[in-house]
């Protein structure tokens, strides 16, 4: 498992998930988004974004935003892989501080994200959520990190080095017998004597 920066192939299927998840697809662009890939089956397990806001007045931002994870994949530290990549990754382009603005806040401050008072938000990121609020997810939560205090939880790190689909293939095994079929007396497939 590993994740990676997205390729512009995988456009449609990202936006595919997004409307599933029903999460952000404003200003979409492919190149902003990681995807976590399963290398031995070759299979997405979750996929996240990094949004740069930028102002003539005000100085840049960043912003973690569409973090999804498909189901099959939850659980087991595969979110928590992409959250870490987008912090890398708005580390190296020089930010010191992310934000999000989330409905799931307790989820996020496993790795070191505080909640911020919506009046202290930077202007770009007050307009975003009054616009995120309105349209997609009227209980998000502004929430903030240093990228030097991000935190990965042990218990996420190999949680990801094992992950596994869970396919859903829990429906028990079905017998000759289920169908009415003795299986010592029936001398071939179709016997119906």
């Amino acid at each position: 498992m590993y994740v990676r920066d997205a390729k512009n192939r995988e456009e449609v299927w990202l936006l595919d998930r997004i409307e599933e998840m029903g999460l952000d697809e404003t200003a979409f662009r492919s190149r902003d988004y990681v995807i976590a890939i399963d290398e031995q089956r070759n299979e997405k397990a979750g996929f996240g974004r990094i949004r740069i806001h930028k102002r003539e007045d005000d100085p840049d931002r960043c912003e973690l935003t569409s973090i999804g994870v498909l189901e099959a994949w939850r659980g087991q530290g595969v979110g928590a892989h992409v959250v870490e990549r987008l912090v890398r990754t708005a580390e190296a382009e020089g930010f010191d501080t992310v934000y999000t603005l989330t409905d799931q806040p307790e989820y996020l401050t496993q790795f070191g994200f505080s909640p911020v008072d919506p009046d202290s938000l930077p202007a770009v990121l007050a307009d975003r959520l009054a616009t995120k609020r309105e349209a997609i997810q009227p209980e998000a939560v502004p929430m903030t990190l240093a990228v030097e205090d991000f935190e990965m939880p042990a218990k996420r790190r190999e949680a990801f080095k094992a992950a596994e689909a869970d396919d859903g293939d829990d429906e028990p095994t079905e017998s000759a017998e289920d169908f009415g079929i003795d299986p010592d007396e029936a001398t071939y497939k179709y016997d119906t004597s």
